[in-house]
C-alpha cells in the first residue's frame, strides 16, 4: 500500500454532544497510519475539555476563533502531513473501522488523486436510523452544472491537490465545497476512484438545510462557482436538480 498516512481532519465548534462519537470512529479505525487533526472554534460547552480528554491519540489540535468553517477546514490542511486528506464533521461518524483502510488501498491503485464514496443521512436522535442514502455511484463531473457533486464527506484528497490547486475560498458561506471540488475534478480533471460503499453516517440538518433561504444562498453560490470556473449554468439547471431528488426519494427503497 506504499504505507501511505492519511490525515483526518475534525473542525468543530460548540458540539460537545456529539464530538465523542466522531472521535472514538475515527480512533478505532483499523488502518494503522492515521494523523487525526481537530480545529476547534474556541468552544464554550465542553467540547475542548472533552477533546483534551484523549490526550496525545490525537495528532494535533487547535483551539482559537477562526473565520468560519472553510477556514478552519483550511488551518487543517495547512497542518496536515499525510499524503491523503479527509474530513470527518464533528456531528458525523465513519460507518464502520475499515473505512479509511478502503481509502487508503483505492488510493494505492493507477495513482488515483481522489476517491469518493456514499453518505447515510441518519436521524440525529435515533443514530441507527437512516433516512436518506446519498450514492456517489452515478456522479460525472458533467454534473456539476445541475447543481449535483459527489458527497463532500466522502471526498478523500491527495495534500497536494490543495499545495497546487488551492483550498477552500473563505468567502463562500455555504457552497465553498462545491466549488472546490468542482474546480479539483472537472477544471483540472484531476483522476478518481468511486468505492461503492458509506463512508460516513452524517445527522440530518447541517448547514445548507437549515432554512429555505440557506438553500437560495447555497443555489447562488453554487451558480457563483459554475461561473468562477467557466461552467455554463442557469438557475433553471440548478433548481431541476430537487425535482430528481423527489423522484429519488419516492423511487428508491433506503438502504440499510
Amino acid at each position: 500500500m506504499g504505507n501511505l498516512k492519511v490525515s483526518v481532519i475534525t473542525v468543530s465548534l460548540n458540539c460537545a454532544n456529539t464530538i465523542s462519537v466522531a472521535i472514538k470512529s475515527v480512533l478505532g479505525q483499523t488502518y494503522p497510519d492515521i494523523e487525526y487533526i481537530i480545529i476547534d472554534g474556541a468552544s464554550t460547552d465542553g467540547t475542548r475539555e472533552i477533546i483534551e480528554s484523549y490526550g496525545n491519540r490525537i495528532t494535533k489540535t487547535v483551539s482559537e476563533p477562526d473565520n468560519g468553517l472553510y477556514d478552519a477546514i483550511n488551518k487543517g490542511i495547512r497542518l496536515a502531513s499525510g499524503d491523503i486528506v479527509g474530513i470527518v464533521n464533528s456531528d458525523d461518524f465513519l460507518h464502520d473501522n475499515m473505512v479509511i483502510q478502503r481509502i487508503a488501498e483505492a488510493f494505492s491503485e493507477n495513482d488515483n488523486q481522489a476517491v469518493i464514496g456514499d453518505v447515510q443521512f441518519i436521524d440525529p436522535v435515533n443514530t441507527s436510523r437512516v433516512v436518506r442514502y446519498f450514492s456517489s455511484k452515478r456522479f460525472t463531473p458533467a454534473k456539476f452544472r445541475f447543481g449535483f457533486m459527489p458527497a463532500h464527506p466522502s471526498f478523500y484528497a491527495r495534500r497536494e491537490l490543495f499545495e497546487t490547486l488551492g483550498y477552500y475560498k473563505t468567502d463562500y458561506k455555504i457552497a465553498a465545497d462545491f466549488e472546490l471540488v468542482l474546480r479539483f475534478m472537472l477544471v483540472n480533471r484531476i483522476k478518481f476512484k468511486y468505492i461503492e460503499m458509506p463512508f460516513v453516517s452524517m445527522r440530518t440538518g447541517g448547514l445548507s438545510n437549515k432554512s429555505f433561504l440557506s438553500n437560495i444562498t447555497l443555489n447562488s453560490e453554487i451558480a457563483r462557482a459554475c461561473r468562477e470556473n467557466g461552467l455554463k449554468t442557469n438557475y433553471f439547471f440548478i433548481y431541476s436538480k430537487y425535482v430528481s431528488k423527489i423522484f429519488q426519494f419516492f423511487g428508491r427503497r433506503v438502504r440499510r
